[in-house]
């Protein structure tokens, strides 16, 4: 039920302190507290259903936090003269931390939120926003140039600033949002205006009259106010009958009995329906969204034994192998649908669920108006293989995810699964350009924001026998090289060499694995020298296996062209007559851009040499960003 007292108090007693935490995050007092505001305009269209939730901060603080960054394009604090030195220096030093950072520093000193809660508000697991809330701890006390127990004190002295600003009272907000209900809802405007007719209750503003709308308020600097959009009376924006159905289903799973389990707006719960998803929406200051999802089911005929003989019977059993989820979106434009399909793509592209790896990204044509395929696979106590196809049509964005625990949805199956699912929506309302044949064809993987030419956690493969996921150590340079082994003894340090940096990844969770660790370095250089340094580590590298009697070199992979080199080998050093060192490593080079990869492995925990092949040439993909870089 929409109660309109509980809406209110829960307004007044929430924006001041989700106010705090927006300006905070940017230091814009009139974008934060029109995101606030619009938050609260958005919380009123849905209160249906966010009024049920146990935590309702858990939804309209995201909306606020990403209304705030997008408004607030400058750092306004430097022209403000009415601030305090201190207030603008807090400011300052919360400017010069990285976005994710600061967000969590924020919300650690100013909201209630437990560390996992913040986690997930930003994306992160547990363990990587501790360690990011550290770092952004002790940056912004040398930032700051105060100690990190002063932290909660200068945070919450932000709040001066913001004693005088006033708020629209909250029947404004409520109307605001039931006029963007009506854009939205799938009661028809003729039913609702006839009623309003019939009862006599419309009514017109007068001069003295409370305005009716946030279009009717003053706006402040920074303040956008957008125009309801128009909808054809008594039809839903998005048309359930555009997703879909279970038949469609079988090219994802020959064999599965697919059901639907459920066709929502995705405004309860935490949101995430899908693998790799990092907030409930890619566009949240979209128009409207609609998810459905499945599970496929098989049933096999089993044998379970009888008593203690050995006797048998049969027994069928049913289990889910596969499950789909398929998401729409509406944007206010095509511009605003395009990053929704940017964020979108770099949800999955950078995933970060923990084990899961990202095995091929392809750029998809003719289908809408840009498309992605991508390819990934978990490595978890339940292996699966996770197939994602994302597309953009005019100001619509359509996901489909499916999780396959058995055999992975063909190639073939996610181009015509996802040219299907942007053909459902042909020609409604807001589509751009429908599906054709699909093509498509395997590109690098996208930027997550790593240092170009650097691996990221998301492209690292299983190690058998491990604890917990990959983790990896902040870039440094490369003063030390533990990528090389005694055979080739390679250094980036040296004249003509650049942007030298180095890092490895480990398995902290797993005990007793002193020795189990990937490590890469890159750099830069002339091409010239670059191939002679990629000459230099494969003489070194056979001259080593050839002269040491206690070292075995296996060569797993080589290939050369003008512009790349890539050379991969498995190396065993004896250490004494019981004991030996297995160590794979491999030299890539693109262009002027060289980096080097060891991963040494630690009794039974490794990997395979397909994988450390294949990672290798994960290695070749990335360089072309640091090649380009110059």
């Amino acid at each position: 039920m929409r109660s309109p007292e509980t809406f209110d108090a829960y307004y007044v007693e929430t924006r001041t302190r989700l106010l705090h935490e927006a300006y905070a995050l940017t230091g814009d007092a009139p974008a934060a507290r029109a995101a606030v505001r619009d938050a609260f305009v958005v919380a009123w269209h849905h209160w249906r259903k966010v009024g049920q939730l146990d935590d309702r901060d858990a939804y309209v603080r995201p909306l606020a936090l990403g209304r705030a960054r997008r408004r607030h394009t400058a750092r306004i604090w430097h022209r403000d003269k009415s601030l305090e030195p201190e207030t603008r220096s807090t400011l300052e030093a919360l400017s010069k931390l990285p976005a994710r950072q600061r967000e969590l520093l924020v919300l650690n000193g100013l909201s209630a939120l437990s560390l996992s809660d913040m986690s997930r508000t930003v994306g992160l697991p547990r363990a990587d926003a501790e360690r990011e809330l550290q770092t952004a701890t002790s940056q912004f006390s040398l930032h700051r140039d105060a100690p990190t127990t002063e932290i909660p004190r200068l945070l919450h002295g932000l709040s001066a600033p913001l004693a005088e600003v006033r708020w629209p009272r909250a029947t404004v907000i409520r109307r605001a949002g039931a006029a963007r209900r009506r854009t939205h809802t799938v009661i028809g405007a003729a039913v609702a205006t006839a009623a309003l007719v019939a009862s006599g209750s419309l009514v017109a503003t007068g001069s003295n009259a409370e305005a009716t709308s946030l279009s009717e308020e003053k706006a402040t600097p920074g303040v956008t106010v957008h125009e309801p959009e128009s909808a054809k009376a008594g039809e839903p924006i998005i048309d359930e009958d555009a997703l879909f159905s279970p038949d469609q289903l079988s090219r994802f799973g020959s064999g599965l009995d697919w059901a639907e389990t459920a066709t929502t707006d995705n405004l309860s719960g935490n949101g995430l329906l899908a693998p790799c998803q990092r907030e409930r929406f890619a566009d949240p200051d979209g128009v409207t969204a609609l998810a459905r999802t499945w599970e496929g089911s098989a049933t096999r005929v089993v044998r379970q034994q009888v008593g203690k003989g050995a006797r048998t019977r049969k027994r069928e059993v049913t289990r889910v192998e596969s499950t789909a989820v398929q998401m729409v979106e509406m944007s206010r434009s095509a511009e605003q649908a395009e990053q929704g399909f940017e964020t979108a793509s770099l949800w999955f592209a950078g995933c970060i669920d923990p084990r899961t790896q990202l095995l091929s990204t392809r750029a998809v044509k003719r289908v809408g108006d840009d498309a992605r395929v991508f390819r990934l696979r978990s490595w978890g106590k339940v292996p699966a293989t996770i197939t994602v196809g994302t597309a953009r049509t005019g100001n619509l964005l359509v996901t489909t995810v499916v999780r396959s625990q058995g055999r992975a949805v063909t190639d073939k199956a996610a181009l015509t699964g996802l040219a299907a699912a942007v053909n459902g929506l042909c020609g409604s309302d807001g589509a751009g350009a429908c599906a054709g044949r699909a093509r498509a064809t395997t590109t690098a993987p996208l930027d997550i924001g790593t240092p170009p030419g650097l691996l990221s956690v998301v492209d690292l493969p299983p190690v058998a026998k491990v604890r917990g996921p990959w983790v990896g150590t902040e870039p440094e340079r490369a003063r030390s090289n533990y990528a090389a082994t005694r055979c080739d003894r390679t250094t980036f340090q040296g004249k003509g060499i650049s942007k030298a940096l180095t890092r490895t990844f480990l398995f902290p969770e797993t005990p007793d694995a002193s020795q189990l660790g990937l490590t890469q370095t890159v750099g830069s250089m002339k091409q010239a020298k670059a191939s002679a340094f990629v000459d230099q580590v494969r003489n070194r590298i056979q001259q080593c296996g050839r002269a040491n009697l206690g070292t075995s070199v296996t060569q797993l992979a080589a290939t050369s062209t003008r512009a790349t080199d890539l050379s991969v080998w498995a190396l065993t050093i004896e250490l004494n007559d019981r004991q030996s060192f297995p160590f794979l490593m491999a030299i890539v080079r693109d262009g002027t851009a060289v980096s080097q990869l060891g991963f040494a492995p630690d009794r039974t925990m490794t990997m395979s040499r397909t994988d450390f092949v294949a990672l290798s040439r994960r290695v070749l993909e990335r360089l072309g960003r640091l090649d380009s870089s110059g």
